[in-house]
């Protein structure tokens, strides 16, 4: 009886058995079957090389095959071998010829295809540039501009006039004056008082994420920079975006209302009507669009500034928008006109503005600057009347209490200054952790709680100046926070992409 390979099922030259399956293997077919698997080939058990054990018997002599016994044999043999090499070969290269002709096809119809896409998308972007750019010249008179030339130069603190229409009348100044007397005679009667419905800081510390929303803006160019609600009905949120369009939002339906399109860079400033269905945008195209939610078109375009616009804030009476830019000048325009009333700069100081926002009677405002000066202006005088130093790095952003009485800022150095503007001085700073980046602070309608934006969402109590609680749910920098009607809910946006709102 011979012995059999349990791998070849042929005589082995040298015969060894597996002490694992006790098979009998050629010891060259085993020993690489192990290199390579490191078990036995019949029951999958772990073997090695040293296990295995020789069977020492006498070398067989196998005999030749009959087609090999002659040298003609095996010259055909070799032949036949040879013919059905090359003709596999010749298949082989008529094969890899056709898929190469194949493949130069599909990719130049790959390419074809993209530069048409390319095309289309760039006829569709000009056709809504210039369908943006002709509605408002269909439905309403063309916003007078601002002549590009500067005229001859002004002392500092006195307004620049942009043409022979634009002035601050008379009328125009007691319409402020009026106002402004009615807002404060409104907060004297209110006092100290708190709303009966305002959440108590023991419920807002309860609040938790409830919503989040992240493709209300274009995913290209992610990043939500600018955020505001509607005053008279907040659950409707104005925001811009790095893709330069303004949406407004319902939180409720949880749905987008109008998306805007017009500006040529990213919007940076929004701001909600109080009492219309309009929005007020600024970009770096430095333009002022002023838009009409209904039909969803740019009713006004304000050109007021030549460089990029930097701060919006609207006034009291709704009629009146105050400008900043990087242009180192404050602007005060018209709302139904679009006209500039009156344009001032400061040019002892001669520093581009960050910020811009009213004080909460209208006849004062405060700006922020560049090298790190908060500027308070006289709306009726056009003169700077009071200046905060104290903050290093360019202030990011400010906010007037509703009580008339505090001014909050930011600036790149991780603090939140509290100002004074009875006393004009600085009565309380919140240092925050280093590189703490703030874009946004606001108070509530009340003036209870003053949120900060930035590298996350915090929230304190005005008076104690505690922090309430705090929220890290963006995935980027916090660019926009907002409290709903009497604080029942906060809503904030972000370089995430994301608008995001928090409750009970």
């Amino acid at each position: 009886m011979s012995l059999v390979c349990a791998i070849s099922n042929e005589v082995p030259e040298h015969a060894c058995v597996s002490p694992v399956s006790n098979h009998v293997f050629e010891r060259r077919l085993i020993e690489k079957y192990i290199a390579e698997n490191g078990t036995d080939p019949t029951n999958g058990q772990p073997l090695s090389e040293e296990q295995l054990i020789d069977i020492k018997v006498s070398h067989p002599i196998r005999p030749k095959p009959p087609s090999s016994t002659s040298i003609p044999a095996i010259l055909k043999s070799l032949q036949d071998e040879w013919d059905a090499v090359m003709l596999h070969s010749f298949t082989l290269r008529q094969q890899l010829q056709t898929t190469r002709q194949e493949l130069s096809h599909a990719l130049y119809q790959h390419d074809a295809a993209c530069r048409v896409i390319a095309r289309l998308t760039k006829e569709v972007t000009a056709a809504r540039e210039a369908l943006a750019t002709l509605k408002p010249q269909a439905g309403l008179a063309v916003p007078q501009t601002v002549p590009t030339s500067q005229p001859t130069a002004v002392g500092a603190g006195e307004p620049m006039e942009m043409g022979e229409q634009v002035g601050m009348t008379p009328d125009i100044i007691q319409k402020l004056q009026d106002k402004a007397t009615v807002l404060t005679t409104e907060r004297k009667k209110r006092g100290k008082t708190v709303p009966e419905e305002l959440v108590r800081s023991e419920d807002l510390s309860k609040y938790r994420q409830v919503a989040s929303h992240a493709g209300i803006h274009s995913a290209s160019i992610p990043g939500i920079l600018a955020l505001d609600l509607c005053p008279s009905d907040t659950s409707k949120v104005l925001t811009g975006g790095s893709d330069k369009n303004v949406v407004v939002f319902d939180k409720n339906a949880e749905h987008i209302i109008a998306t805007l399109k017009g500006h040529a860079k990213r919007v940076t400033s929004v701001v909600y009507h109080p009492s219309q269905s309009v929005v007020f945008s600024a970009s770096p195209d430095t333009t002022i669009r002023i838009w009409s939610v209904p039909s969803q078109s740019c009713v006004q375009v304000v050109r007021a500034h030549e460089g990029p616009v930097t701060g919006l804030s609207l006034h009291a009476t709704g009629d009146y928008l105050l400008s900043a830019s990087e242009d180192q000048y404050w602007a005060f325009s018209d709302v139904q006109t679009g006209r500039i009333l009156t344009k001032v700069t400061d040019e002892t100081a001669g520093c581009a503005l960050t910020c811009a926002q009213f004080h909460p009677d209208g006849l004062i405002f405060g700006t922020g600057t560049l090298d790190s000066q908060i500027k308070i202006w006289d709306l009726k005088e056009r003169t700077n009347v009071a200046n905060f130093p104290g903050h290093s790095g360019p202030i990011t952003t400010i906010a007037f209490s509703e009580n008339g009485y505090y001014l909050a800022t930011a600036a790149d150095d991780s603090s939140v200054k509290l100002w004074d503007l009875r006393k004009l001085k600085n009565f309380k700073t919140i240092q925050l952790d280093d590189h703490y980046e703030v874009k946004s602070l606001i108070f509530d309608q009340s003036g209870t709680y003053l949120a900060i934006g930035g590298t996350d969402i915090r929230i304190y109590m005005c008076k104690q100046w505690s922090e309430v609680l705090s929220f890290t749910e963006h995935g980027g920098v916090v660019t926009g926070v907002a409290f709903g009607q009497h604080a029942q809910f906060l809503t904030s946006t972000g370089m995430d992409r994301s608008l995001r709102f928090y409750s009970l």
